[in-house]
């Protein structure tokens, strides 16, 4: 039995883990959930799992939360304090890291110190504070199984190496959809709009991350994460197009072979993978047919049509402070273009512009890279005021 916490579980991600939970109930049982403001939402799955603790933004929707679920034994609490406490508290041994951006660096660090096993969703955890969060990992000898499609796919196709030897790698592949905008007209994509960019073709997400997706900052941000996950250099990783979604990624060995991971696009695979490592167990995905794939297409990832690779590859060169300078002017960026404040390909160019004027040096602390994360947003809405003008 192993006692889960969910971090972000309103969430695609959470809710997926909990359908899987479902599935398995001597093998899982929730012992927190948390959720920024989908108060609703959140109060049918205390209803069905019963939580000891559940978590939101702030002390008004704890309230309403109270109101909703009326659970005597579960606690509720709310805002970073509470993210922490639900992480490490002392009946979880396993932490989904679903929260999508920053916010969830803090629990997700701090749950790694006591040793728990974190699945990790959030990939800002390691793109901002990489060599901090893995130190963390070393020292604790905590369990960091990735959940991202692409990262779980590569770490299933690494176990089959006996010795575990990065030196037997010649390169990973990222697969990579290539978004709605793969076969757009490049001189249009000025006129997207947020539901255009938000209709991914293949994955059901949320509409941060389906930006994301869309400008392949995502395949950026997992190349930043892959880095620091199987400790090898950025330009050992190669981004692919794969239109078909089948293959999640791939492992060039040195001996010529290449292995790859296949499955429909559905997040409950590395999922149910994560939860029950080493074992295996019901996913409830349907099988994939090999008799209808008629075509898998590879294509090289066009860096025209998708800048943001190139400057996620100069910020994971870096290093230090430059991935979480990325990040966080993504951030910003997809958040004004969501709000219709700026154009689409105007997300990209704020992106360049932070990581220009802000330079980036060692992350020696979570202080230093907070407060780096911190400025890197501020000089995002500056930017974003003065084009928006």
């Amino acid at each position: 039995m192993r006692n889960l916490c969910i971090l972000g579980s309103t969430g695609s991600i959470g809710e997926n883990t909990l359908d899987v939970i479902s599935r398995h109930p001597d093998m899982f049982k929730v012992r927190a959930l948390t959720a920024n403001t989908q108060v609703e939402k959140l109060a049918k799955q205390c209803h069905q799992f019963q939580p000891d603790i559940v978590v939101v933004a702030n002390s008004q929707l704890a309230n309403q939360l109270k109101d909703l679920i009326n659970i005597k034994v579960t606690r509720v609490l709310f805002g970073q304090e509470g993210l922490i406490e639900a992480a490490t508290y002392h009946h979880v041994d396993t932490v989904m890291a679903a929260i999508v951006g920053a916010a969830g660096l803090l629990p997700t660090l701090e749950a790694a110190k006591l040793g728990k096993r974190i699945l990790l969703a959030n990939k800002e955890a390691l793109v901002i504070a990489g060599q901090l969060l893995m130190d963390v990992i070393a020292k604790s000898k905590s369990e960091l199984l990735p959940i991202d499609s692409e990262h779980n796919a590569i770490y299933q196709c690494l176990q089959t190496s006996q010795t575990g030897n990065l030196n037997e790698v010649e390169e990973l592949l990222l697969t990579a959809s290539g978004g709605p905008f793969l076969n757009r007209p490049i001189e249009t994509l000025d006129r997207v709009s947020p539901d255009e960019a938000c209709a991914h073709p293949n994955w059901v997400m949320g509409r941060k991350i389906s930006v994301d997706s869309s400008t392949m900052v995502n395949k950026g941000l997992e190349l930043i994460e892959a880095m620091w996950l199987f400790k090898i250099p950025q330009e050992r990783i190669q981004i692919v197009i794969h239109p078909q979604s089948v293959i999640h990624s791939l492992v060039r060995y040195v001996d010529g072979s290449v292995l790859a991971q296949l499955g429909e696009p559905d997040m409950r695979t590395p999922i149910a993978y994560g939860l029950a490592w080493p074992n295996r167990i019901d996913s409830g995905v349907k099988k994939l047919d090999m008799m209808k794939l008629t075509e898998l297409n590879f294509r090289a990832a066009d860096v025209v049509r998708f800048p943001a690779i190139p400057l996620a590859r100069e910020a994971a060169r870096l290093k230090g402070t430059a991935p979480a300078i990325f990040n966080a002017a993504n951030e910003i960026a997809v958040e004004s273009f969501l709000n219709h404040e700026i154009l689409y390909t105007q997300i990209v160019q704020t992106i360049d512009n932070v990581l220009n004027e802000i330079s980036s040096e060692p992350a020696s602390s979570l202080e230093l890279v907070l407060e780096i994360d911190h400025l890197a947003r501020i000089k995002a809405k500056e930017f974003i005021k003065r084009i928006s003008n």
